[in-house]
């Protein structure tokens, strides 16, 4: 199921750990170089006052997903080479992802060496000592997503690729699978500007736990609905691809609805949500909208579009449902998680909210 070569020798896991730190490194390069809009992140941390002049980023997420797309298309279309090499050398690819995250934790513990450890130095490893460290200018922590969802895309799209040149086809649900993802990735890269005041990067610490996440945990493991994909190919009814596709559009909306509304307000007070202005609970929460439904429905919206991906691949297997099931336990721990800051943070005012908005992840529900 995971590739062909099930065994890893020394050469194949040189070739593949220097593929994956050229494929990085050129990530990296392009997001050096690319042009792209400018904008203003916050001041290193939304609960304390600025302690300086917001950092800069360069947003060409977009541009360099794009362009990887294409030099990728254009290899494949003319012969170059065949993203089956990804199917093939899966193990390999694993681990040297392993191994790269477990060097970079290293790095950027030892670039933060002028602030000394003060809560040991294995929990500094793995929770990160540096706030947003930049290296020649650029943000890792916000760099880290892009080698983390192009190298997801791209290992969704080789799965595809192996069932073309295995079958001379594509199934029905390989190209709901491929349509969803594209559509999810693509439009990452179109609003990364919502990231920059998300919490992960206005008060997570980049250390082992968020670097082995975006370079492991994301592209080997988000992509398992596709591996039950490539040797499935009976047809989907009508019904099903209706169905399938309604799910995954309602999710979609609600996700990208949610963080939305959320950033327009934190650009804007002053902003109109579904053609009204935005109401508020003091001036600062925001109960117009989706957020008044709900107060952790973004995250609601993003466990359908999982579901929905792993629906693609029927019920033969309760694998791919690991996907969405570990979602869900990660976004519920996330929004009690974020409950207990809010509270913190806020005080009376969140109090004032949980009773206006009873509701956290299903309205009327829970």
């Amino acid at each position: 199921m995971l590739g062909s070569n099930s065994t890893i020798d020394l050469a194949t896991l040189a070739e593949a750990m220097g593929g994956v730190v050229v494929f990085i490194g050129l990530l990296f390069l392009g997001s050096r170089l690319l042009p792209g809009r400018r904008a203003l992140g916050p001041s290193l941390h939304e609960q304390r006052p600025p302690s300086g002049a917001p950092p800069v980023y360069v947003l060409n997420g977009l541009s360099l997903f794009l362009l990887t797309g294409l030099i990728v298309a254009l290899g494949q279309w003319l012969g170059g080479y065949s993203l089956a090499t990804l199917n093939r050398h899966f193990p390999a690819l694993l681990c040297a992802a392993n191994v790269w995250a477990l060097a970079l934790t290293g790095a950027v513990f030892l670039m933060a060496r002028a602030t000394p450890p003060r809560n040991g130095v294995l929990r500094e490893l793995f929770f990160g000592r540096a706030l947003n460290p930049r290296l020649w200018g650029v943000d890792l922590k916000l760099f880290s997503y892009r080698p983390s969802l192009i190298g997801l895309g791209l290992l969704n799209a080789s799965f595809a690729v192996v069932q073309y040149e295995t079958y001379g086809t594509l199934s029905t649900a390989m190209v709901l699978y491929q349509g969803f993802t594209l559509v999810y990735l693509f439009n990452y890269f179109q609003f990364e500007h919502g990231m920059l005041h998300t919490w992960d990067m206005v008060a997570e610490r980049f250390g082992g736990m968020l670097i082995w996440g975006d370079y492991v945990l994301v592209p080997f493991f988000y992509s398992l609905p596709g591996w039950f994909l490539v040797h499935r190919l009976e047809p989907l009814p009508a019904w099903a691809v209706v169905g399938l596709t309604g799910l995954f559009l309602f999710g979609f909306w609600l996700f990208r609805g949610a963080n939305g509304q959320k950033h327009r307000f934190k650009l804007d007070p002053a902003t109109r949500i579904w053609g009204r202005p935005a109401e508020t609970i003091g001036g600062r929460l925001l109960v117009s909208g989706l957020w008044g439904l709900g107060r952790h429905l973004n995250y609601s919206g993003e466990i359908v579009i999982y579901l929905a991906f792993a629906l693609t691949t029927g019920f033969d297997s309760a694998v791919p449902y690991l996907l969405p099931a570990w979602l869900g336990a990660l976004l519920l721990h996330r929004a009690r998680r974020d409950e207990r800051r809010c509270r913190a943070k806020y005080g009376d005012l969140w109090t004032q909210y949980t009773r206006r908005v009873p509701f956290r992840l299903l309205p009327l529900v829970y």
